[in-house]
């Protein structure tokens, strides 16, 4: 099968606000339920298209979510349009995740500069962890995202 070019991109695209979904998450149907103050709490279902083979939900989801999670942390704390990256990451897990809603809590653990640190809890329904990640983040030094618009929040 010949990929078409046009498909790999590079794309432009709109969001919804500075504090949403992009489409990578929106694809795994994240939720953002909370994000202010260095803190975030995002959702995500179960579907069998998340998971792995043995019908677990896949470990990339769980950890894309915890990642996410701690990415809305950041931006409730910088200006919109920062441009910044996760540059590493870990994660733990510790009970698989077979159906239901996760749920993820992150939050921003320290700061030092154009570095920061944070740190998510996966939970499932009955409130079990699932999955504890750890992370680090740096701020660009031109911090002003190019090619990507985002919406102005709704009054």
């Amino acid at each position: 099968m010949v990929e078409d070019p046009q498909s790999t991109g590079p794309h432009q695209f709109q969001m919804d606000g500075w504090i949403s979904c992009a489409p990578f998450e929106r694809l795994l149907q994240m939720n953002i339920v909370e994000a202010s103050n260095g803190q975030a709490i995002l959702t995500m279902p179960y579907h069998v298209e998340f998971a792995q083979g043995a019908g677990l939900m896949h470990g990339g989801a769980l950890v894309s979510l915890a990642d996410t999670t701690v990415v809305m942390a950041v931006k409730s704390v910088v200006p919109p349009e920062t441009h910044f990256a996760t540059v590493s990451l870990a994660s733990k897990f510790l009970y698989p995740v077979k159906q239901g809603i996760v749920t993820a809590k992150g939050k921003i653990t320290k700061r030092d500069g154009e570095v920061l640190w944070g740190q998510a809890f996966i939970y499932n329904d009955a409130h079990k962890p699932v999955m504890e990640f750890w992370s680090t983040y740096k701020l660009a030094k031109d911090t002003r995202i190019r090619g990507i618009s985002f919406s102005s929040p709704s009054s």
